[in-house]
Order: structure tokens, then C-alpha cells, then sequence
């Protein structure tokens, strides 16, 4: 709170006969009332300066059974248990209510002794919704939940309300038989299905996000992937194919770059993927990776992955195993910059890197994704809130009195942030930068938080 003096050049008051005493001498008492002021203030405010507001109860029924997911600042959820594939979505404030409800294709079987379809991804871009569910994917107004168009196939989106799909066609008499558990390669229709051969061609597609308007097709023989391209630059599509890797405009369909991949033991690529800037390529036959600046299509480095392999326990970074442990690597060099505990379970979090203790034991700290140097002790919490696209990392902790207590730590933060309590919860958790969401008996539980 700031005191301000007002007029402390004006003429003395002629109007009384008395001498005024000079605002100076008002001081003290002035700074004093703005203490007392503040610390009354202060002793209102929740701990730590957070704001933490139960909202209300979704009711789902049995909560188990339906998943938690949240976009856009709104709660969808999808029944996991029955044959209904409902998608709805609530609106937390000022008490949960539903806005809208609607059948969603999905491409996959419904699996009685599982009662699921598969994966159920939604995503807020923009003015749109895209909800992925198995292999299919629909877009959604998400006001009204009017479907605006689907596909069977995954959608990628692409920055500047674009995306890209791929749809691989096999030649008949190659699917697999999953029955007969025969060893090999494997390749996967938009279906879902196993093929023992690779596709004869791939329509790799430009689309409108907002329409599905095909803008642009490319047919690259064999089997082909297709991500959007990361760094700076126009919004690309880059394409990884048997023999080459080309980077296009993914609104013209344009090929602004375009190099060969040299074979690696005799084979070409078998698997692509993009890590920030970098595109990871690798040959399976050969037991080799490489990494390629996904707007240059410069090669930056390769590694033999016979040494010492991928682990499977480091999400969102590039690594590679060792003796009794874990390595990260620099993704622009392949060069390994620090290393953990070989059971150790990393992951890409709040512009950090998250260790946990083995087997999901609970959190330890927050590293530098660079240097691997501490930079929170998350000693004392049980676990992580599975996050949806928040920047911070939110945990809780169990309590003494069967209840939980949450914390999130912002980027660039060093410690944690105490939201507030929740009381008679035991159910999985789920979180993104203003709301947290858990399951109990009755359905799905909301909070605000600001911090």
C-alpha cells in the first residue's frame, strides 16, 4: 500500500487562526495504519497468496467409469464402462453444470471385458475441438458440441489452423494374425490393424482444421509419416519416407526442403519422430538413431542404440541407458549432459524435468532439464496431478486425516506453491493451469485455483 502526500508545497491555511502541523509529522501514524492494514489483509488470504475454491461435483455415477479430461477450461468427460460414447462437456464456474452432450465416432471395437474404446484425447485450438477417440478423430464446436467433421484416421494438428493426416493403403492378404504371435515387423492401417507387409502407398493429406477441406495430397510410395515440424518458421508438415525426409508448407502442400537418407547397415528408416526442433529417425534393423534440424534437414548427430539403448522411463526428453543409470542427452548435439539413477522415472515438466522414485513411488524434485542441478525438493509430496496441457506442475500429498492437500510449481519457480485441502478423497486426479479435478464415489470433484 502506497501513502501519498498531497500538496506539500501549498501555502500555509489562512483561514484559521491556528498553525497546522506539517504533514511530515503524520507519518509514522500513517505507516503504521497501512501495517496493521496489511497484515489484516494478509491474515484473510489463503496460504502462500493462492486462491483455492471448491466449485462443486460432477455427477458421472460411478466416477470410475468415466474418464477425467480438461480443455479450454472446461471438464469433458466419456464413459469407459458400456457401449455409450457419450462426450460431454461442463462448465466448472460458478457450479459445474453440463453444457452439452454428443455420440462421438470412434474407429475402435468396443472391448466387452475392458469396456473400452481407446484412447480419448481432447484439445482445445483455437475456436475448435478436437477430440480424438481410438484412431479417429472429430472436430467439435465447442460451444454447442455440434460435430463440424470426422475421419477414421489420426489428425495431427498444425499451428495456424491447419493439420495433416496419413491413410496407408496395404495390399490384400497381408493382415496379420495376432493368433498365431509370429515374430517381425509390423505395420498399423487407420484402423488399427496389423499388416505383415508395409503399405503400397500412403495419401499423406493438407487439411482446413476448421472444415477438414483437403487442401493439398501427396501419394509417397511405402510407409510414410508425417508430423508438424517444431522451431520457428511457417507452419510445415514434415514427411519422413523410405528414402528421404522433406519439409512442406503445410498450406500449399509446397516441399520447401527436401534430403535423402542414407541407408544405416543396409536398411533405410523404419521410425520418425519429432522432439521439439529436432527430428528423430531411426532404423531398427540397424539399431540406429539419427537427428535431423527439422528446418534445415541438416543431420546433427547419430547414435548406435546396441550400446546402451532407449529407455523407457524418460518422457518428453532424449536419452539413453548405462551403467546403473540413466542418461540425458543434449537433443541439438546427442551429446549426454547429465545423468540420474538408472530406475529413476523422468519427464518433460513445467520447463523442468520431473524425477520420480521408481514404480511411480512419488516425486523427489525438479531438475534443470539442462544441467540436471535442483532446483525444487518435492520431498514430502505423495504424487504428480496428471496435467492437461498446464504450464506448472500440480501435486498432491496424503494427509494425516484421510484427506489431500495440493501444491503446483510454476515455471521458473523454486518451491512449491500450497493451493488447499480436500477432504475424503481417493480417487485419480487430474489438473491444468486454473482448475483441479478428482473422482470420488459419487462422480468427478472440481476446485479453482489461482496462484
Amino acid at each position: 500500500m502506497a501513502l501519498i502526500e498531497l500538496d506539500l508545497d501549498a501555502p500555509p491555511d489562512r483561514l484559521t487562526g491556528r498553525r497546522t502541523p506539517p504533514p511530515w509529522r503524520y507519518r509514522p501514524l500513517g505507516l503504521a495504519l497501512a501495517v496493521l492494514l496489511v497484515l489484516a489483509v494478509a491474515g484473510a488470504a489463503p496460504p502462500a497468496g493462492t486462491f483455492w475454491h471448491p466449485l462443486g461435483l460432477i455427477p458421472t455415477g460411478t466416477a470410475a467409469e468415466s474418464m477425467i479430461q480438461i480443455a479450454g477450461g472446461r471438464v469433458f468427460t466419456f464413459p469407459l464402462a458400456g457401449q455409450s460414447r457419450t462426450l460431454a462437456a461442463w462448465d466448472p464456474q460458478p457450479s459445474p453444470h453440463r453444457l452439452w452432450s454428443v455420440e462421438v465416432p470412434v474407429s475402435a471395437t468396443f472391448d466387452p471385458a475392458n469396456g473400452v474404446f481407446g484412447a480419448v484425447r481432447v484439445q482445445r485450438i483455437g475456436d475448435l475441438l478436437l477430440v480424438g477417440a481410438g484412431l479417429s478423430s472429430t472436430v467439435l464446436d465447442p460451444d454447442t458440441g455440434a460435430i463440424r467433421w470426422t475421419t477414421p484416421n489420426r489428425v495431427i494438428p498444425v499451428p495456424g489452423g491447419l493439420a495433416v493426416l496419413t491413410d496407408r493403403i496395404f495390399r490384400p492378404g497381408t493382415l496379420y494374425d495376432q493368433e498365431s504371435g509370429a515374430p517381425g515387423m509390423l505395420y498399423f492401417s487407420a484402423d488399427g490393424q496389423p499388416h505383415v507387409e508395409p503399405p503400397v502407398r500412403t495419401e499423406v493429406r493438407g487439411l482446413d482444421l476448421a472444415t477438414g477441406e483437403v487442401l493439398w495430397t501427396t501419394t509417397p510410395g511405402g510407409s510414410v509419416t508425417a508430423e508438424a515440424a517444431g522451431g520457428d518458421g511457417p507452419p510445415a508438415v514434415l514427411i519422413t519416407e523410405s528414402d528421404r525426409l522433406s519439409l512442406r508448407d503445410a498450406r500449399t502442400g509446397e516441399v520447401l526442403r527436401e534430403t535423402e537418407l542414407p541407408e544405416e547397415a543396409g536398411s533405410g528408416p523404419g521410425t520418425s519422430d519429432v522432439l521439439d526442433d529436432v527430428a528423430l529417425i531411426g532404423y531398427p534393423e540397424a539399431g540406429v538413431q539419427a537427428g535431423y534440424d527439422v528446418r534445415t534437414l541438416e543431420r546433427l548427430w547419430t547414435r548406435d542404440l546396441h550400446t546402451d539403448g532407449e529407455p523407457d522411463n524418460c518422457a518428453g526428453l532424449l536419452c539413453t541407458g548405462g551403467k546403473g543409470e540413466v542418461r540425458v542427452l543434449d537433443r541439438r548435439t546427442g551429446q549426454v549432459t547429465w545423468s540420474a539413477p538408472a530406475e529413476t522415472e523422468l519427464a518433460a515438466r513445467a520447463g523442468a524435468v520431473l524425477m520420480s522414485r521408481p514404480d511411480g513411488d512419488g516425486p523427489e524434485m525438479l531438475v534443470d532439464a539442462v544441467t540436471g542441478a535442483l532446483r525444487v525438493d518435492l520431498t514430502g509430496w505423495t504424487g504428480e496431478v496428471e496435467g492437461f496441457g498446464s504450464r506448472g506442475l500440480v501435486l498432491w500429498r496424503a494427509e494425516k486425516d484421510g484427506g489431500r492437500a495440493f501444491g503446483a510449481v510454476l515455471p521458473g519457480a523454486a518451491e512449491v506453491r500450497y493451493l488447499g485441502p480436500a477432504d475424503g478423497l481417493g480417487g485419480e486426479c487430474g489438473g491444468d493451469d486454473r482448475y483441479v479435478v478428482c473422482r470420488e464415489v459419487r462422480g468427478l470433484r472440481v476446485w479453482a485455483y489461482r496462484i
